[in-house]
């Protein structure tokens, strides 16, 4: 999927109540691979990447594009927020438009981070792109990520069969701001 290259990047960090969002840098890569080869995480995205090939294949500085943002707590990465517009061959009700994903280790569930650092990034994405209408495709089976996609304001547009599984579309139509 193509990035968000129109916008400018990197933003300053940005700040929330608990977390900074920044762009990623070569001390994150050991988190990146402890992400992307987690069993735990990957439960309804197919499944973990082998560790030996995460080690071999991660650039040194992993995911270091415009839409991309290391999400920190206390100095210490803890998650990945991505937005990336999704492709034209994609989904037709998704195609073209920015798609949110969200990755955060198990030890960090449970205490909001990812509401918290998902609507500091959608914030952004609203300055940076007035007028951007926001996609979320998870399992449906993933109740925690349903859950969230509501209360970040994604209503259902379809389900479909992939991977397996039923899959969930919400949408987040744009954010006007007032002028």
């Amino acid at each position: 999927m193509e990035e968000l290259a129109s916008v400018a990047w990197p933003p300053e960090p940005i700040r929330t109540e608990r977390l900074v969002l920044r762009e990623s840098a070569p001390r994150d890569r050991a988190t990146f691979i402890e992400l992307l080869a987690s069993p735990e995480v990957h439960t309804y995205l197919g499944g973990p990447r082998a560790r030996d090939e995460l080690e071999r294949e991660l650039s040194e500085t992993p995911a270091h594009w415009p839409g991309s943002f290391v999400v920190e707590l206390d100095g210490s990465m803890i998650g990945h927020v991505l937005l990336r517009r999704n492709p034209a061959n994609g989904r037709p009700a998704a195609a073209g438009k920015a798609d949110l994903g969200y990755l955060f280790l198990p030890r960090a569930w449970g205490f909001g981070y990812a509401a918290e650092a998902c609507a500091a990034a959608l914030d952004w994405l609203t300055d940076a792109l007035p007028g951007e209408s926001v996609v979320l495709t998870t399992q449906s089976a993933n109740t925690n990520s349903m859950r969230l996609a509501a209360k970040l304001g994604f209503t259902e547009v379809e389900r479909f069969e992939a991977w397996n599984a039923e899959q969930w579309l919400g949408l987040r139509p744009p954010v006007v701001r007032p002028g």
